[in-house]
């Protein structure tokens, strides 16, 4: 779904206790586009993608490369997946055919377009791999169902057919604003989530994406700026969902929702700072950590979701750790910044 989707926050993981100031350090990203999408690889690699067709790669963890999709002139890059420093495969979000897939298997050098969404009511939120091979995108509905394509030989070809469980309500949407409303975990666990319409919902899969259960959430929906917006999970079982009104970030109302059986029941679980939050992450190798983050700021929880310490109020889009050391964030007027390690 389209937004003027606007800002979001900072992080930190179990082994830190840091003050604003102490966990971030800013890089030269050498654009000025809003950066929305964020891959992180391990701690030299990582890919970002944003506004104006732009790219973003570093593979020392500390210069970026900033480059252009040829071919590709003004899509905005909302989801990036980086398989290594070579590999990556970089999602467009826009109505109908400006939601595209292109890869480079050259560090950035070419691009080759490899999925144009054929549907001219369509619109791709987000795009998820699970290893090498296996894939997902998430769209919009098109003729009453979610979209949900299927790869099994690294996106080069995808299974575009109706998914059992995913016909969507009046007016509802995902939120294309970090590239994090589709979460997988393992080769077989998926989930969606959404807003706009009269609830806020999650829909999860067991069976690779092929069929799909939908669940309420306690997040308030109902126009066109509600709902959830992000989804993460732990494990199989233990799961975060988080969300708010972009167009109110300071509001006092639920932003968050956490759930220990796999997203069959979900119980209210409030993120600090209180507000609009756009993303939440996990952090490889800290098993119970969360980070959480929006227009309202940027929190962290070291027990899955039941408390929360407030990190900082800077603005990004989205979050990223390939462990708990190494983390990006990026944002608005080309904003990066990556983790310092501070230490208790």
């Amino acid at each position: 779904m389209k937004l003027a989707v606007i800002a979001f926050a900072a992080l930190s993981s179990t082994m830190y206790s840091a003050s604003a100031a102490e966990a971030w350090i800013t890089q030269n990203s050498g654009t000025e586009v809003e950066l929305r999408g964020l891959s992180v690889v391990s701690n030299k690699v990582a890919w970002a993608s944003g506004a104006r067709a732009t790219i973003l790669r570093t593979i020392d963890g500390e210069h970026w490369q900033s480059m252009q999709v040829a071919g590709a002139d003004g899509l905005d890059f909302r989801d990036i997946h980086g398989f290594n420093a070579q590999h990556a495969i970089a999602m467009s979000a826009g109505p109908g055919a400006l939601s595209r897939l292109y890869e480079t298997s050259d560090g950035g050098a070419s691009w080759k377009l490899l999925k144009t969404n054929e549907a001219s009511t369509g619109f791709w939120d987000a795009i998820s791999f699970v290893d090498g091979k296996q894939g997902m995108i998430f769209g919009d509905a098109v003729d009453g169902q979610f979209q949900v394509l299927l790869t099994s030989d690294g996106g080069q070809n995808w299974q575009e057919r109706r998914h059992v469980g995913l016909t969507a309500l009046a007016n509802e949407g995902a939120f294309a604003a970090s590239g994090t409303c589709l979460a997988t975990y393992g080769s077989k666990h998926a989930w969606l989530v959404s807003g706009s319409a009269e609830q806020a919902r999650v829909f999860a899969s067991t069976d690779a994406g092929m069929s799909w259960s939908v669940a309420t959430l306690p997040l308030a929906a109902a126009v066109a700026s509600k709902g959830a917006f992000s989804v993460a999970f732990l494990d199989e079982k233990h799961g975060m969902v988080v969300g708010g009104d972009y167009k109110l970030p300071q509001l006092d109302r639920l932003n968050g929702a956490r759930t220990e059986d796999g997203g069959k029941t979900w119980l209210p679980a409030p993120v600090s700072p209180q507000g609009f939050m756009s993303v939440i992450a996990t952090v490889p190798g800290a098993s119970s950590t969360y980070v959480a983050a929006g227009l309202a700021g940027s929190g962290i929880s070291h027990d899955a979701g039941k408390t929360w310490q407030v990190l900082d109020k800077t603005p990004v889009n989205t979050v990223a750790f390939t462990n708990p050391q190494t983390g990006w964030a990026v944002g608005p007027k080309g904003l990066l910044m990556k983790f310092n390690y501070v230490s208790k």
